[in-house]
């Protein structure tokens, strides 16, 4: 299985039905012992407890996270103390108007041509 030779698992995934509490105890038991997490992709796809549990157990050496289930990261969170987990702040960049401006000019020129949009998302699949 794939995730038996990860040292690493990154979750980049976009949030479905799916991908949901996807990182839980019984994906981490296919992991291999020392194995670390780094979720950047959305808080939902974590179960919270079973991480703390599988690196307090000493199957996992910790995790990076960037997001959470619940943001901002409640003050009372045992994310914030724990020793093996690190968190880091969900910023990835502040986007420039004009940028933002152009984007939407550009999608709106294309939808008016009869042409579908850049960056066009997919409701049935969710993302």
């Amino acid at each position: 299985m794939f995730l038996s030779g990860c040292n690493a698992l990154i979750c980049l995934l976009p949030l479905t039905g799916a991908t949901r509490g996807i990182m839980d105890a019984k994906l981490f038991a296919h992991l291999p012992k020392g194995a670390a997490i780094i979720n950047m992709g959305r808080g939902e796809h974590l179960v919270e407890a079973d991480l703390i549990e599988a690196i307090d157990s000493g199957h996992l050496r910790g995790a990076v996270l960037d997001v959470f289930a619940k943001e901002p990261l409640p003050e009372d969170s045992p994310l914030w103390d724990h020793p093996k987990i690190f968190t880091t702040p969900h910023i990835a960049s502040m986007p420039d108007p004009k940028d933002v401006v152009a984007q939407i000019f550009e999608n709106a020129t294309r939808v008016l041509a009869g042409m579908p949009p850049l960056n066009e998302g997919n409701r049935d699949s969710g993302y």
